[in-house]
């Protein structure tokens, strides 16, 4: 498939590695240097955009890509206050998106387990549920997306919490989610269980970038041909 970086950081140039050592092309790579050519982006030289940019770029590259009639695979985070409006766009276009805080399969395996597990202790009300995330010094947005997205879901299947903090002390209703920084930290996140008596922990620690993009290529793949907008849960057959 022909694949169109908007964000050639980090995150780009893993995925156009492992998209070109797996036999794809890249059409474009987009950065601030050269923005103006998403204008160029289109159906004759392009199957997908993968889109890592920031939360103040993310909206307008969607509209652009939508508007083109491509699928768009989207990586940037802390905008989910115009998701609605998104969703919306890409459903009365008829377009198809994919977006998710975090690509990785073994992040997206850890949520599937998270959710099951945070149902499951509402009926051990004695554990008490705390959160910890890890990351490079560089990182931006703080707590994580992949932090945030963690703690909604807790929220959304246990009925001891009602909101995150970030933070080491709140009240008894608040999942309290305690951000590190430390160099080379490529993401760790971790969700603990404690009672008087014992603990139980489920974590995630990713190795290498390498993970995030391979899911990222996987999701562009399936998405070609779709419409509709969807997460990685659609993907890997998770939601069933």
């Amino acid at each position: 498939m022909k694949i169109a970086l908007i964000g050639y950081g980090k995150m780009g140039k893993a995925i156009e590695a492992l998209a070109v050592s797996a036999g794809h092309d890249v059409s474009f790579r987009i950065t601030s240097a050269n923005v103006s050519d998403i204008d160029q982006i289109d159906k004759s030289n392009t199957d997908v955009v993968i889109e890592f940019t920031t939360p103040s770029t993310v909206v307008g590259n969607i509209k652009k890509v939508i508007s083109k009639g491509l699928p768009i695979v989207v990586g940037t985070t802390a905008w989910e206050d115009l998701k609605v409006e998104i969703d919306n766009f890409v459903s009365e276009h008829k377009g198809a998106m994919i977006s998710a805080s975090n690509f990785s399969i073994g992040v997206n395996l850890f949520w599937s387990m998270n959710k099951r597990l945070a149902t499951l202790m509402n009926d051990y009300p004695q554990y008490d549920v705390s959160m910890m995330e890890a990351h490079h010094l560089a990182k931006l947005d703080s707590p994580s997306g992949t932090a945030v997205t963690t703690a909604n879901q807790i929220i959304e299947n246990n009925d001891l919490k009602s909101t995150w903090k970030e933070c080491h002390k709140g009240s008894s209703n608040e999942l309290l989610i305690n951000t590190i920084r430390q160099p080379e930290v490529k993401g760790t996140h971790l969700v603990k269980y404690a009672s008087d008596v014992d603990d139980i922990e489920l974590k995630h620690v990713a190795k290498s970038r390498d993970g995030f993009a391979k899911g990222a290529i996987i999701a562009a793949g399936w998405l070609i041909g779709k419409q509709g907008v969807f997460g990685m849960e659609e993907v890997l057959g998770l939601n069933s």
